[in-house]
Parts: C-alpha cells; structure tokens; sequence
C-alpha cells in the first residue's frame, strides 16, 4: 500500500509541473516586436521618395534665362548720307547712300525698311524740297537690323531725278539743273545735309 501511494504522488506531481509558463510568455511577447518592426518600413519608404521629388524643381530652376535685345532709340542711332558722285548730268539717277551706327553701349534692334527710312533731295538753302523716298512708296518692306555696339547698316536709294510730293499727287517732271543737297532720316535722327550738283 504505502509503495502504490508514492507511485500515485510521483504521478500527481508529474502531471502538475508539465510546461514551462515563462516559455509561454517570452513566445507570444516576440509577435508584437516582429509587427512593431514591420510597421517602421514605410516611413523610411516616404522619406526617400520625398528627397526625391523634392530634387526635380531644383534641376529645372537651374536653367539660365536667354538675353534679349533692346529696341534701338533714336538717342541710340546716328545716320549718315553720302552721294556716289559729286555731280550727275540732267536725267541721270543719282545714287545715294545710307549708313546708320549704332552708337550706343548695347546691342539693340531697330526696323529700318524703307518706308521707315526718309531720303529728301532740297534746294541748296533747303528752301525747297524737291523730292522724298517716302513720298510714292510709304509703305516698303519691313527689315529689322540687330546692332552690336559701334555696328552699322549701310543701304542704298537711287533717285530718278524727278520732282514729288505726298502721296504721289501731282505731275513728276525733270529736276533742272543746279545745286542741291540730300538729307537722310530714321525717326528723330537727321544726317548733315550733302551737296551735290545737277549739270547741263
């Protein structure tokens, strides 16, 4: 009997001390450390993909301006006009020529077609105006001129050596011989005049 009773004891105690609690807990307590370190992955995700949407306004601000040309004032310009010859026989066409400067410190642009350029043929007092570019052709082409500083444009205008007035209006006859001289315009700037002469 009292050997069967410590078999029973043995058997009771057994049973009783079977598993570990503290193994139990150290177990389930690791599953919210692994969640917790999952759970940190998209943060360092967002932080690299702020970094780089934030690089490509900065590539593209990077990009210098282009420069641009002024327009050519009139302060900024100076014409000059010279005849191809000093004097011509009556019915000749004399030829004379336009040279504009710029003489400012700046490149600049400036339209200078012939209906914006003014070339006139006066009497030598300058009574008398015989003759203007402007005055049968108002309207030339457009030709806009870019001008680095001390640059010129040279230009040509042949006159028939007859008389006109604005608008074309009037008969056109044969300038007679005599002295006279020519003046060139571009807006506000007038060149010196040059004489010239008309023979027999």
């Amino acid at each position: 009997m009292v050997a069967l009773a410590v078999v029973i004891w043995l058997a009771v105690t057994v049973t009783r001390g079977g598993g570990s609690p503290e193994a139990t807990g150290v177990a389930a307590s690791s599953t919210p450390s692994s969640e917790a370190a999952k759970s940190s992955a998209p943060s360092a995700t967002t932080t690299t993909t702020a970094k780089s949407s934030a690089t490509t306004p900065a590539a593209e601000s990077s990009q210098p301006a282009p420069a641009a040309s002024g327009e050519c004032a009139d302060q900024s310009l100076a014409i000059k006009v010279s005849v191809a010859q000093p004097t011509y026989r009556v019915g000749e066409e004399p030829v004379f020529g336009i040279v504009i400067t710029n003489i400012s410190g700046e490149p600049c642009s400036r339209d200078m077609g012939s209906g914006l350029q003014r070339v006139s043929v006066q009497t030598l007092d300058g009574g008398r105006q015989l003759w203007a570019s402007t005055d049968c052709y108002p309207d030339g082409e457009p030709d806009l001129r870019t001008l680095d500083r001390g640059e010129q444009a040279a230009f040509t205008v042949t006159w028939t050596g007859t008389t006109s007035q604005p608008e074309c209006a009037g008969e056109r006859v044969q300038v007679p011989s005599g002295a006279y001289h020519v003046v060139a315009q571009l807006g506000a700037v007038r060149s010196a005049p040059e004489p010239f002469n008309i023979a027999e």
